[in-house]
C-alpha cells in the first residue's frame, strides 16, 4: 500500500508540474499574438477599407489586428501623436501630418511632385523614400509601411474654354480648400484660388460663383459636380496618398518573421487598393463622357515645369533637401 500510495504521489507531481508548466505557456503563447489597433478616417466601404479587411485576414492566427475606421478611434491628423505616445499601434497617416513636425516633409505634399501612382510607389521604394522614411524613424517613432493612393486630383470646369496651359486658366475662380498651402497650388496651376466650404461647393459652381474645382474623377461623380459643370481637364496635379505606418517601438520588437509577415500583408493591400482605384478612376472618365462632359488631357508637362518653378521660388521649399525635386523628377 505505501508503495502504491508512492506511486501516485509521483504520478501525481508529474501531472501537476505538467499542469503548472502548460499553465506559465498559456500566457507567453497569447502574448505572442499582440494586439495592433489600427485608425483611419476613411470608412469601412472605402476601397482601402476593404484592402484593409485582408490585411487584417492575412495576419489572422499571428496578430490581432483590430481596424478602427471612420474616425471612431482617433479623429483626423491626431493618430501620429497617438502612435509617438504609445497610444496606437498603426494608422493611416497623411503626409502633411508629418510635414508639420519634420518641415522637409513638405516636398512630399507638393503638386506635381509625382507623375502618377507609379511613379509614387517606385520614389518611395527607392533612395529618396527610404531617406524619408528613416527621418518619420529616426524623429517621429514611425515606420513607413508603404504609400497607399487613393486617387489623382484634376481641374473640373463650368466655363467651356479649352485648357491647354497654365496661361489658359488666367482669370478663372477655382475652388481650392481652404488653407495656405492649398490655395498656392490653386495659384501654381495659373488660376485664381478661391476658399470655399466643400459642402457648399455644388451650390457655388450652379450659381457661378466659382468657375471650376479640383478633386479626384470619383469624389466628383459622389457629389455630382457634373451636373453643374462641363469638362474635366486631366491635369494630373496632385497624386493622393497616406501613409500605412507603425509604431517603431512595436516593428523593433517584433521577430524578423513577425516583420516579414506584416510588411508582405501591407504590400498586398497597398496594390489591392492602388489597382481598384485606377480602375474607378477609368470608369470616371467613361462615365462622364457618357455624361456630355468633355475630359482630355492638356499639356500636362508645361503645367508641371511651372508648378515646380513656383514652388522652388516660394518660401514653401526653404525646408527642402537640396536637390531632392531633381531626384524624384529622375525616378523612372
Amino acid at each position: 500500500m505505501g508503495a502504491m500510495m508512492g506511486r501516485r504521489s509521483a504520478v501525481g507531481a508529474v501531472m501537476g508540474a505538467a499542469a503548472l508548466a502548460a499553465g506559465l505557456a498559456a500566457p507567453a503563447v497569447a502574448q505572442a499574438r499582440r494586439r495592433i489597433r489600427f485608425a483611419a478616417v476613411f470608412s469601412d466601404q472605402d476601397i482601402r477599407g476593404e484592402a484593409m479587411r485582408g490585411f487584417v485576414t492575412d495576419l489572422a492566427g499571428q496578430f490581432d489586428v483590430e481596424l478602427h475606421l471612420n474616425a471612431t478611434l482617433f479623429r483626423q491628423g491626431t493618430e501620429l501623436v497617438a502612435i509617438q505616445r504609445n497610444n496606437l499601434e498603426m494608422a493611416n497617416l497623411a503626409p502633411q501630418d508629418i510635414s508639420r513636425q519634420i518641415p522637409a516633409w513638405s516636398v512630399m505634399t507638393s503638386a506635381y511632385l509625382f507623375r502618377d501612382a507609379e511613379h509614387m510607389r517606385k520614389t518611395f521604394a527607392g533612395d529618396v523614400g527610404r531617406e524619408f522614411n528613416r527621418m518619420a524613424r529616426d524623429q517621429l517613432n514611425v515606420h513607413v509601411l508603404g504609400p497607399l493612393y487613393f486617387g489623382t486630383r484634376h481641374v473640373n470646369l463650368k466655363p467651356r474654354k479649352r485648357i491647354s496651359t497654365p496661361a489658359d486658366l488666367a482669370g478663372l475662380k477655382l475652388r481650392m480648400p481652404p488653407g495656405e498651402a492649398w490655395q498656392f497650388l490653386g495659384e501654381a496651376l495659373g488660376a485664381n484660388p478661391t476658399p470655399v466650404a466643400f459642402a457648399e461647393l455644388y451650390t457655388a459652381l450652379q450659381t457661378g460663383t466659382v468657375d471650376g474645382q479640383d478633386n479626384p474623377l470619383p469624389t466628383s461623380r459622389t457629389m455630382r459636380f457634373h451636373e453643374v459643370t462641363t469638362q474635366f481637364v486631366l491635369t494630373s496635379h496632385l497624386v493622393a496618398y497616406d501613409l500605412l505606418s507603425i509604431s517603431a517601438r512595436l516593428w523593433d520588437g517584433l521577430t524578423p518573421a513577425q516583420q516579414a509577415a506584416i510588411q508582405a500583408a501591407a504590400d498586398k493591400a497597398i496594390e489591392a487598393s492602388t489597382r481598384r482605384h485606377l480602375m474607378q478612376e477609368e470608369e470616371m472618365v467613361n462615365f462622364f463622357r457618357t455624361q456630355g462632359l468633355e475630359v482630355y488631357a492638356p499639356d500636362v508637362a508645361a503645367f508641371r515645369a511651372e508648378a515646380q518653378r513656383r514652388y522652388l521660388a516660394s518660401p514653401l521649399s526653404q525646408a527642402w533637401p537640396a536637390g531632392v525635386l531633381d531626384r524624384i523628377n529622375a525616378v523612372s
